[in-house]
C-alpha cells in the first residue's frame, strides 16, 4: 500500500519543491523590486535637496574646508578599502590659499580737470582778537570732492556750402559731407555710441533710455533705438568678418553657447529657445571676442563657424563640439571647472559634517589648480615641463580612483552623475598637458558671455532675428575693444565716424581693435 501511494508523495515534494522555488523568486523579485525603489527613493531625495540647494543655498563654489585633512566617512565610502589610500592621495595635496578681496577707498584720476574754490575768512575776521594785527596767510587747507554734470545734449548743424561760377553761371558745386552711419538720421556716431554702450556694456535696456533722454528734454521712441542698433550692427560686419578671420588662424580658441529668446521668428512660436554661440581667443596678438546668433543648438553651428580652424578648441561638454573637432583634426581640450561643477552640486547635498567621493574630487581638482597657480608666470615650454612632471602623476592618480569609484555609485545620483562625466570627458580632460599653452578649463568663454547674460535678464528677449544678430555683432566689437584695453563708447564713437568712409581694406583693417591705439580721441 505504501508502494501505491509512493508516485503521489513523490508529485507532491515535487509540487512543495516548486511552491518554494517560485517563492523563492517571489521573494528574490520582490528584494529587486525593494532595492529599485529605495535607489529610486535615494535619487529623488537627492533631486529635492538639490532644488531646495539652488533655489535657496548659496551659488558660490567656493571651498572653505582644507582638503588636505579629509576624513570619508560616508557610508557608501565604507565598502570600499580605499581609505589608506586616500590618506595618501591628500599627503602631499597643494592647498590653495583663500582670496580675500581688498576694500579699494574711492579715488579721484589725477588726470580730471580741477576747478579751484577759494573759501576765504569774512573781512570782519582778518584781525587777530588779541593785538588787532591784520591776519596774514599763511598756506590753506585742501580738500578734493568729485563732482558729475548730467549728460548734455547738442546739436550738430550740418551746412554745406555751395559755389557757382560768377562768369559762365554754368558751374554749381556743393561741399561734401562725411558719410554718416546712418544717412538722413538725426543720429550723430556720438549718439549711437552712447546708446549702444548703454545697451550693451550698462545692460540698459531701450525704453529706459528712452525715459533718461525725456528727463533731459529729449524724446525718443523706444522703436527708432532699436531700428538705429539693427542698422549699427550691419555698419561693423566688415569689422566682423575680420575678427572672425583673424581668430580662425589662432593656435587656441574657447567656445561656449547660451540660450536667447526671439520673439519674432518665422516658423517659430514666441517662447522657443535660441541661442547665441562665442567663441573667444585670448593669444596677445588676437585678444577677440565673437557672438554669433542661431535659431538651433545644432552642430551645424559650431562646424561652420570654424570651418577653417585646425588648432586647439576649449568647451565644456556638449556633444555637439564633437563634429567639427573630428572633421577638422581639432585637438579638443574640456574644461575642469565644468566637471569639478558636478562634485560641488554634489557635495552641497550631502549631510552635514559628512565627507564622501565629491570631497575627494574637489580635492584631486583643486591640487590641479594648485599646480597651475604655481607655473602661472612660466614660459610654455617651462609650463609644458611642469605638467608632465607634477600634472600629469597628479591625473593618474586620479584615473585610478575615478576607475575604482565609478563602480559604486548610483548612476542617477548626483556623485554617479558627476563621476560618469568626469569619465566620459576623461580623453580630452587630460589634454591641456600636451602643450604648455593649453588652458585648464574654458573660464575665458565663460567670462566672455557673461555680459550677455547679464544683459539679457534686462532686456529679456529679443525682437526679431535682425536685432539679434545685431546685438551679436554689436556685443562682439564691444567686447573685443574691452579685451584689447579701449573704453568701449571712445572706440563706438570712432567706429561709427569713420567706418562708413573707409574704402579699403586697410582702412577698415586700422578700424580693428588691437590696431586702435587705447588713447583714442
Amino acid at each position: 500500500m505504501w508502494m501505491e501511494n509512493k508516485p503521489d508523495l513523490l508529485q507532491e515534494n515535487i509540487d512543495l519543491q516548486k511552491i518554494v522555488a517560485d517563492k523563492d523568486d517571489i521573494i528574490s523579485a520582490q528584494e529587486k523590486s525593494l532595492q529599485n525603489k529605495e535607489k529610486r527613493i535615494r535619487i529623488l531625495e537627492e533631486y529635492i535637496l538639490s532644488l531646495q540647494q539652488k533655489q535657496f543655498g548659496s551659488s558660490s563654489e567656493k571651498q572653505d574646508v582644507i582638503q588636505s585633512e579629509l576624513v570619508f566617512t560616508e557610508a557608501e565610502d565604507t565598502a570600499e578599502a580605499e581609505v589608506p589610500e586616500q590618506a595618501d592621495a591628500f599627503a602631499d595635496a597643494t592647498v590653495v590659499a583663500e582670496h580675500k578681496r581688498k576694500k579699494k577707498r574711492a579715488s579721484i584720476p589725477k588726470e580730471l580737470p580741477r576747478i579751484e574754490i577759494i573759501h576765504d575768512l569774512p573781512e570782519g575776521q582778518k584781525c587777530c582778537p588779541h593785538d588787532g594785527a591784520e591776519l596774514k596767510p599763511i598756506g590753506f587747507e585742501s580738500h578734493e570732492q568729485l563732482d558729475i554734470i548730467p549728460a548734455s545734449v547738442r546739436v550738430l548743424h550740418h551746412k554745406r556750402l555751395k559755389y557757382a561760377c560768377p562768369c559762365c553761371e554754368n558751374y554749381l558745386v556743393t561741399a561734401r559731407k562725411p558719410s554718416q552711419p546712418i544717412e538722413k538720421s538725426i543720429a550723430s556716431p556720438g549718439l549711437l555710441a552712447h546708446i549702444a554702450t548703454q545697451k550693451y556694456v550698462d545692460a540698459l535696456p531701450l525704453y529706459r533710455q528712452t525715459e533718461i533722454f525725456k528727463r533731459i528734454g529729449v524724446e525718443m521712441d523706444r522703436t527708432t533705438l532699436a531700428n538705429w542698433m539693427v542698422r549699427c550692427g550691419a555698419i561693423v560686419q566688415p569689422l566682423i568678418n575680420l575678427i572672425h578671420e583673424r581668430m580662425l588662424e589662432q593656435a587656441i580658441l574657447h567656445a561656449d553657447e547660451t540660450r536667447v529668446q526671439v520673439l519674432n521668428e518665422t516658423g517659430r512660436a514666441a517662447e522657443t529657445q535660441s541661442f547665441m554661440w562665442v567663441l573667444r581667443s585670448t593669444q596677445p596678438a588676437c585678444a577677440a571676442v565673437l557672438y554669433h546668433y542661431d535659431p538651433t543648438r545644432s552642430g551645424k553651428v559650431i562646424t561652420e563657424l570654424l570651418h577653417d580652424f585646425d588648432g586647439a578648441l576649449m568647451t565644456d561638454g556638449y556633444a555637439a563640439y564633437n563634429a567639427p573637432c573630428e572633421k577638422n583634426s581639432i585637438t579638443h581640450l574640456a574644461c575642469w571647472a565644468h566637471a569639478r561643477r558636478k562634485f560641488i552640486e554634489a557635495q552641497k547635498i550631502q549631510k552635514a559634517g559628512k565627507t564622501g567621493k565629491a570631497d575627494q574630487a574637489i580635492a584631486f581638482i583643486q591640487q590641479l589648480y594648485g599646480i597651475e597657480k604655481s607655473i602661472k608666470d612660466k614660459t610654455p615650454e617651462e609650463k609644458y615641463q611642469l605638467r608632465q612632471t607634477q600634472s600629469l602623476p597628479m591625473l593618474q592618480k586620479i584615473k585610478a580612483w575615478l576607475d575604482k569609484s565609478i563602480a559604486h555609485a548610483l548612476p542617477q545620483s548626483l556623485i554617479g552623475k558627476a563621476l560618469h562625466y568626469l569619465h566620459e570627458q576623461w580623453p580630452k580632460l587630460i589634454c591641456y598637458v600636451e602643450s604648455g599653452d593649453y588652458p585648464i578649463d574654458n573660464n575665458a568663454a565663460e567670462n566672455a558671455i557673461r555680459p550677455f547674460v547679464i544683459g539679457r535678464k534686462n532686456w529679456l528677449f529679443s525682437a526679431s532675428p535682425k536685432g539679434a544678430a545685431a546685438s551679436a555683432n554689436l556685443y562682439s566689437v564691444i567686447e573685443t575693444a574691452k579685451a584689447n584695453g579701449l573704453e568701449p563708447y571712445t572706440y563706438l564713437r570712432k567706429v561709427f565716424s569713420e567706418l562708413p568712409q573707409a574704402t579699403s581694406l586697410e582702412q577698415i583693417e586700422a578700424l580693428l581693435p588691437w590696431n586702435v591705439k587705447s588713447g583714442v580721441d
